[in-house]
């Protein structure tokens, strides 16, 4: 038999129906969660673990091209990984400038097909210091004419070897250029509507700062993925590329800088009389000694001295010790 409630608890109830206490109680108790939309037409194919194991496979490659281009530009340079995202299709297409510098890729054994992307600027610049310039110049339209993709693809396939090699701890992938592009319409990786991989990465020439884009179509990733599921994500770690450094750069110019070298033989001195009197066939003499040690300059700076003499005909001077420069 139900409680019956007295007229006290009857009026109890009422009241605090009339002032809403109850529902105040009850919100004060409820826990607040954060609401997460989920997106049905572009569900996570990459979780953030596996995203974070393509950024430290991505940095390798960055290290490798850095290294790539300082040897190449005999300047400073320096490739990092600012972003890695998934996009609809859609939305990279809408990103990219017209006219644009886009070299389509496939990845051999694979359905993978995928788009590199460099800034016009960036683009130019390459072919500028390629072919000798310093990379200031200037040119009316941004297109990029047949001449300027050969010389691009120069870079272009030291990028896909690079690629391949950094990509060597998930698997044997050969990275193969297909063509060049330079209208994003006419570049179909994948429909509009599928998810892509977008990885940004940005390139660092002296103090100019340019953008390069590596864009892969997700719906063939699955095998990757599942390799990336099963290696042990933890040993995977950006490493430092030991190759051409800044200093080992300025080193090799150092050794081919052409300098001044001058040999002092002797001194003497002679009045102006004498200086009028002189002709071919004339002697000086001067007051260094045969066998004496005479000074060499380099770019008017004493830094040794040597013995005069001859070697297969020709006058030469033997180097005998270092100026100390501590003693003057």
């Amino acid at each position: 038999m139900a409680e019956v409630l007295s007229q006290q608890e009857i009026d109890a109830l009422l009241n605090s129906a009339d002032s809403g206490s109850t529902k105040t109680e009850y919100q004060n108790t409820k826990v607040e969660k954060e609401v997460i939309p989920f997106d049905f037409r572009l569900p996570n194919r990459i979780s953030k673990n596996q995203l974070r194991t393509i950024h430290n496979i991505n940095e390798n490659f960055a290290e490798m091209f850095s290294s790539f281009l300082m040897s190449k530009l005999q300047t400073i340079i320096n490739c990092n990984v600012t972003s890695v995202d998934q996009i609809y299709y859609s939305e990279y297409v809408l990103s990219v400038s017209n006219p644009a510098c886009l070299f389509t890729f496939d990845i051999n054994q694979t359905d993978i097909k995928g788009i590199l992307e460099f800034s016009s600027e960036f683009a130019l610049t390459l072919v500028d210091r390629l072919l000798g310039g310093n990379g200031k110049g200037s040119k009316n339209s941004q297109v990029i004419t047949p001449v300027e993709q050969k010389v691009l693809e120069v870079v272009i396939n030291k990028i896909l070897n690079d690629l391949g090699k950094a990509w060597q701890i998930i698997g044997d992938y050969t990275f193969k250029i297909d063509k060049f592009e330079p209208d994003i319409d006419f570049v179909q990786i994948t429909s509009q509507s599928e998810s892509v991989l977008l990885i940004t990465f940005e390139v660092l020439i002296g103090e100019q700062s340019y953008m390069m884009n590596l864009c892969f179509a997700t719906y063939a990733f699955d095998t990757i993925l599942s390799k990336l599921t099963n290696q042990n994500l933890s040993s995977i770690r950006p490493i430092k590329y030991a190759g051409t450094t800044a200093q080992n750069i300025l080193t090799e110019h150092l050794k081919k800088t052409e300098l001044n070298l001058e040999v002092e033989f002797g001194k003497s001195s002679i009045n102006f009389s004498q200086l009028l009197k002189l002709k071919i066939g004339d002697v000086i003499l001067l007051n260094n000694q045969v066998g004496d040690e005479i000074k060499v300059s380099v770019e008017k700076k004493h830094m040794f001295y040597g013995i005069s003499g001859v070697v297969n005909n020709h006058k030469a001077v033997k180097i005998t010790k270092k100026v100390d420069k501590r003693k003057n």
